[in-house]
């Protein structure tokens, strides 16, 4: 089993940025992808970006040239949101992929507001 613990969510202006940072804990040799997803009020949960056990990035369309990725250890993966609008409003999770499925962290809300 995995724990994710993530941090960095709050309340940022219109046009600023943020960095969101995911640490994974317990049977983390087993994680073969870890990223974010998110899930803004009233919409379904979407890929946010995900990154591979060997680097390769992979991003939600709404995202890409404002948000990147990067695996800081086997098991801390950060994500910097650059450029950010108000429809980048909602929680992110930190997601952990392994042979046995997807872990799940509590999430971290980002509100993005004037």
């Amino acid at each position: 089993q995995v724990q994710l613990a993530e941090s960095g969510g709050g309340l940022v202006q219109i046009g600023g940025s943020r960095r969101l940072s995911c640490t994974a804990s317990g049977t983390i040799a087993s994680i073969y992808a870890i990223g974010w997803y998110r899930r803004a009020p009233g919409k379904q949960r979407e890929l946010v970006a995900t990154i591979s056990n060997d680097g390769l990035a992979n991003y939600g369309d709404s995202v890409k040239g404002r948000f990147a990725i990067s695996r800081d250890s086997q098991s801390a993966v950060s994500l910097q949101m650059n450029n950010l609008a108000p429809e980048d409003t909602a929680v992110y999770f930190c997601s952990a992929m392994g042979p046995r499925g997807t872990n799940w962290g509590q999430g971290t809300q980002v509100t993005v507001s004037s």
